[in-house]
């Protein structure tokens, strides 16, 4: 049964197929990413609001651009508004504490015609959309405060649609919903650290989906290279791909007896820039899915059909809170590997497995040309205008689209653009150059970068791209853990940015974000080195941690800390959210500094293993020790050493350079949210249906009392971080506070928060 997915169809959807996303926000430009299903001339208005933003004042930025035609019925833009008169956005109203609401709307101009917002959001099928928390039903956004104590970032990572329990991210709406009008007080930033969309993993129905909708999107078939020869994405249906993905293109996701993670792996372009609508808009997914007998006769698949379509029906219901929240709240992303596919540029050994074949080439380049224009254009808007790459890539991207996928030169070029390493012409596999000990993958000097900085008048982010600039050590085994930064990657993305903010003494806290996890559970590093020894890498993405390749995380560790005293990770990628402080001393000298890790994920994808260490389970079997590290400069390497080593020979520590100590903070008794009262909204009907046939189990359940899910190191389940800080003493001594959303497992389901708190200065008692 194939989804009805034609012209009629289309032209009865609503203008703007998703967005408006409020994308990269600073005081001289505002920038707001929208896809639609025409051309459009857009034209993008800020102003300021008074009466706590329910008033709309004066323009204040403005700015106008076409839509990028990327196929017949998509068409998308980022808008830049910018000042023609000197006007600027600021923090605070009139130099006090109390900060400015800002408001925005667009214009579309479609030939003759003259759409505002609200009628571009609204069509039959959908007569009322809101995306403003106002009554002048226009979206509204508050700058970074001048004050680090009122400083409010949200953070997330890894959302897949039919992943285990609640979406969290509509969370995110409800925090912004209760402080709407308290600009104070609401969130001011959003940093998703990867994995916003998975390449692999796909379920049966999602694909069954974005494979249509993708090729109507385009208006034409992409021809797919497969056993030499060419088929449309039609003729690789769902749940049939996992020997097409693993044998044609080398994809590693199914490898290990793991075919479920790969049977319907995106491949076309088409279908990845759907799986971005769907991923953010309820506007194009179907009102039903057919029943698992109409698609297969397989009791199994029947069964995991049925049971899929309700996690994806759950995962819809609340995709207009989504919608809403990433309208008002500036949104910064970074990819991780499932953005493409697993263990995407993992280790020397992926690259030249995947990118020396046509098929696996061709699906990572449809990946990153669609992460550009859903996600690297807002975040960087500057490398799109006229004569930067970004430019030639969306003039590429169009001729690619017009000539249907046979304009060689448009595909060279987006190719070039993306950073796509050109194939040796007598081996056929992906060219290396060599920096340093290691080599990186060759690319154009005019491709994009995906790494940036975000600045304010108190904090700087440092987005950090550990995919694309990774160092293969030259002296080593293809499936070497890599350095996720290379040499050349270390002084581009770390030394340059961090010696460049130096210069504003303002700036009080600097965040990196790091999408995949510096440091990690001992478990977790245990089993890394020990399928590392069994060269079966791929089981569980060997080397995604900084920790396996300990040279590269000294250099990480001592290049931060020669620049900064006090680091703030960011960071997901690993299903279980928490906080660790490591604390470093130069053994030589007084220089002592602190790095606090705040992780977070996933946001829908919670699995067994995660709901178990949720518990009180692993403060029973595994809880987390501190552990030592020392550590030397030049050249950069640490050894860790057992607390029982250092007791018996202190002397390790004068031996070296430096020497840190990690910790692992606990986390606070839960609390109920606010949002408990918005919990209607955040749970379909049926569901809680459901959940009422089960209360009367529910006090008979261990697994679900409170006092066992309140386990003291990690949140497993589907989580939302929220990071703030709070002065401590008279000397501005002050500490990080994360606190995760969750959705509780107690009846009646709650959402309720976990707190972890951390102080921003060395454990000296650890130290010593």
């Amino acid at each position: 049964m194939k989804y009805q997915v034609g012209d009629e169809f289309l032209q009865e959807l609503p203008l703007i197929l998703a967005g408006p996303i409020l994308k990269h926000t600073e005081p001289e430009s505002v920038t707001v990413w929208v896809a639609l299903k025409q051309s459009c001339q857009v034209e993008l208005k800020v102003y300021n609001t008074t009466d706590d933003g329910q008033a709309l004042g004066n323009c204040l930025l403005e700015g106008e651009r076409s839509t990028v035609a990327l196929g017949k019925y998509l068409h998308i833009v980022a808008i830049t508004a910018r000042s023609t008169v000197g006007h600027r956005l600021t923090s605070d109203a009139c130099g006090g504490l109390r900060l400015r609401i800002y408001a925005y709307d667009l214009q579309f101009t479609v030939a003759d015609q003259t759409l505002q917002m609200q009628q571009a959001l609204c069509s039959n099928s959908s007569p009322t959309v809101s995306i403003s928390y106002f009554d002048h039903q226009k979206p509204t956004f508050v700058l970074p405060p001048n004050r680090l104590q009122d400083l409010q970032i949200v953070h997330a990572s890894c959302r897949k649609p039919h992943g285990h329990g609640f979406d969290a991210l509509p969370i995110l709406d409800c925090l912004i919903e209760k402080s709407a009008n308290q600009p104070q007080h609401r969130p001011h930033q959003l940093f998703l650290t990867g994995d916003q969309i998975y390449g692999d993993d796909v379920a049966d129905p999602s694909l069954w989906v974005a494979s249509t909708l993708g090729d109507a999107l385009l208006g034409w078939e992409e021809q797919l290279p497969v056993n030499g020869a060419y088929c449309t994405p039609q003729q690789l249906p769902p749940g049939k791909r996992a020997d097409v993905a693993t044998n044609q293109a080398g994809l590693t996701a199914g490898l290990h007896n793991k075919p479920e993670k790969i049977n319907s792996h995106l491949l076309s372009l088409g279908e990845y820039y759907a799986t971005y609508l769907l991923a953010w808009s309820p506007v194009c997914w179907p009102v039903a899915f057919p029943k698992g007998h109409e698609v297969t006769r397989d009791r199994h698949a029947i069964k995991n059909w049925n049971q899929t379509v309700q996690h994806l029906r759950q995962f819809t219901y609340t995709l207009w809170k989504v919608r809403r929240a990433l309208a008002n709240i500036p949104m910064y992303t970074i990819f991780d590997d499932h953005d493409v596919s697993d263990d995407w540029n993992l280790n020397q050994a992926w690259c030249l497995r995947v990118l020396g074949r046509p098929l696996g080439r061709r699906i990572v380049q449809n990946a990153l040309l669609a992460y550009t224009v859903f996600q690297g254009w807002g975040n960087t808007p500057g490398q799109f205008t006229a004569g930067q790459p970004g430019e030639k890539l969306l003039a590429a991207a169009q001729a690619w689209s017009a000539s249907q996928g046979t304009d060689a030169k448009a595909d060279q070029a987006i190719a070039r653009y993306v950073g796509m390493p050109a194939n040796d012409p007598h081996t056929d596999l992906p060219t290396f150059v060599q920096d340093g000990s290691v080599f990186i993958l060759d690319r154009h000097p005019e491709a994009l970068t995906w790494h940036y900085t975000v600045r304010s008048d108190r904090h700087e982010v440092i987005v950090l791209d550990t995919r694309t600039w990774r160092g293969y050590p030259a002296d080593q085994k293809p499936i070497a853990p890599a350095m996720l930064l290379c040499p050349k990657a270390f002084e581009q993305q770390l030394v340059s940015p961090l010696q460049q903010i130096a210069e504003q003494t303002q700036i009080q806290t600097t965040f990196v974000i790091a999408p995949t996890n510096v440091f990690g559970s001992q478990v977790i590093d245990w089993i890394h080195h020990w399928h590392l020894q069994q060269e079966k890498v791929f089981s569980t993405d060997v080397g995604d941690a900084w920790n396996i390749n300990t040279e590269a995380l000294a250099k990480f560790l001592t290049t931060l800390f020669e620049e900064r005293q006090q680091i703030i990770i960011l960071s997901g990628d690993i299903h279980y959210s928490s906080v660790a402080r490591l604390s470093y001393a130069r053994t030589h000298s007084k220089l002592q500094s602190v790095l606090v890790q705040l992780t977070a994920s996933a946001l829908k994808n919670e699995e067994t293993l995660t709901q178990l260490i949720h518990t009180r389970l692993k403060d029973w079997l595994l809880p987390e020790k501190t552990r030592h590290w020392t550590g030397w400069i030049n050249p950069a390497k640490m050894v860790e050493i057992s607390a029982r080593q250092l007791h018996r020979n202190p002397q390790l520590l004068t031996n070296s350079d430096w020497h840190c100590v990690l910790e692992w903070i606990p986390r606070q008794s839960a609390q109920t949210s606010d949002c408990t009262a918005d919990i209607l909204s955040l749970i379909a009907p049926w569901k809680r249906a459901e959940n009422a046939k089960w209360k009367w189990l529910q006090p008979l359940i261990l697994w679900k009392y409170r006092w066992f899910q309140e386990g003291r190191e990690v949140v497993g389940l589907n989580n939302l971080a929220l990071v703030h800080f709070e002065l401590t003493d008279a000397s501005n001594s002050c500490k990080v506070i994360q606190d995760l959303y969750w959705f509780s497992s107690w009846y009646p389901t709650q959402v309720v928060y976990s707190r972890f708190e951390s102080q921003l200065t060395p454990n000296q008692s650890l130290l010593r």
